[in-house]
């Protein structure tokens, strides 16, 4: 038997290409429901919270959104925020001073 075959030529196997892909999944999560995007890296995460607020039927000026415990802009992208695939953001319901 011969190992040499694992240990392979360049090219031999895809698990050797490491470059990140050009989209992420993201999960988003409001303790109720998860939605997972498929998005380029460089998209603004505005689409993807328009869209989450839109299936959950949320206004999205009522909600606001959290990665690794910071406020995300909708003018982040998943490159400014340093994402990797998988990772999940966190809605939480905006706190209204009430009147």
């Amino acid at each position: 038997m011969s190992a040499s075959d694992e240990n392979g030529s360049p090219g031999a196997g895809d698990k050797t290409e490491q470059a990140p892909s050009e989209h992420l999944n993201i999960k988003v999560t409001d303790n109720n429901n998860e939605v997972f995007f498929k998005i380029k890296r460089t998209t603004n995460l505005k689409k993807l919270m328009d869209a989450f607020c839109e299936r959950q039927g949320k206004a999205p000026n009522s909600v606001r959104f959290l990665f690794d415990g910071s406020r995300v802009q909708p003018t982040d992208s998943p490159d400014t925020l340093d994402m990797q695939d998988g990772d999940t953001l966190e809605v939480h319901q905006e706190q209204i001073g009430g009147g």
